[in-house]
């Protein structure tokens, strides 16, 4: 079973989610798991339309049931580094900063998930959701098995929510 490893941070915006997740990769391979449509496929989903920032683009997402769609608008693209992005869909949107930094030969890939009181109230799920989608990043960046939901979900929600100020 996951452990989770997702901490809520008080910010001056308000309460961020912060997962880290280290990658056997350099940093410039660990930024195209992230950007490059070929691999986000492999833990998140395809995507296409214009990746540049003030772009927007559609992300068929591949591990949800019936692969939905979901419009995500390019904030900021600063290669190598920083990746902002605002996903909308009828549900309501997610701001979400995913950062990249050196560690030895390793990549560090940190996800910022900007919670407003909608996601405050849905970290038990957002939390283990995360979890499982950087861990399925780690099984396709290393080709190993991926994990089943299952291990995340339920079993991490009060883990989450304990969380909560």
């Amino acid at each position: 079973m996951a452990e989770a490893t997702g901490k809520l941070v008080r910010t001056e915006r308000g309460i961020d989610l912060v997962l880290v997740r280290s990658l056997a990769l350099p940093v410039d391979e660990a930024w195209a798991y992230l950007t490059e449509s070929e691999l986000t496929e492999q833990w998140f989903g395809p995507w296409e339309g214009d990746g540049r920032p003030g772009g927007a683009i559609r992300v068929r997402m591949r591990f949800e049931d019936h692969e939905p769609a979901i419009r995500i608008r390019i904030i900021a693209c600063e290669a190598l580094e920083r990746l902002v992005l605002k996903a909308e869909d009828e549900v309501g949107g997610w701001h979400l900063e995913l950062r990249v930094e050196e560690d030895g030969d390793d990549a560090l890939v940190t996800l910022v998930h900007h919670l407003d009181d909608d996601g405050m109230d849905g970290v038990g799920e957002i939390g283990p959701g995360w979890e499982y989608y950087l861990d399925l990043l780690i099984a396709a960046s290393e080709g190993t098995e991926r994990p089943g939901f299952d291990q995340y979900y339920p079993s991490l929600r009060e883990a989450y929510r304990s969380q909560r100020p």
